[in-house]
């Protein structure tokens, strides 16, 4: 699986180009051709990262703010839902650790200066 494939995942449900969402990986460091390392947590922190950056750029357009209805289905307070979508993810991305902040015995290590 590529770090595009993950991605797409992650935000199943949008329309969003291949060449967009190239975009949102190169801006935090992935290729989108690069395999995916599901045991990296410094590579899921990243797509995770990524998958925040599409949200928060979906949430800025004004057209989402409205509720829809369409056919028999009403489609209301999606704003409301992304931007708590928005928060949980962000939470989610600063209680993980990178790899390089985890021993081998699954200790974490922090760097302290005076």
């Amino acid at each position: 699986m590529t770090n595009l494939e993950r991605l797409s995942m992650e935000i199943e449900g949008f329309n969003i180009s291949d060449e967009k969402l190239q975009v949102y990986l190169m801006e935090n460091n992935l290729a989108d051709t690069d395999e995916y390392i599901a045991t990296s947590n410094t590579n899921k922190k990243a797509i995770y990262q990524t998958a925040l950056s599409v949200l928060e750029s979906i949430a800025n357009n004004p057209q989402t703010m409205k509720n829809y209805k369409t056919n028999d289905i009403s489609i209301t307070h999606f704003h409301t839902n992304i931007m708590q979508r928005i928060d949980d993810l962000r939470r989610k991305i600063s209680a993980m650790k990178n790899d390089d902040l985890v021993s081998e015995n699954d200790a974490s290590f922090v760097w302290m200066f005076k």
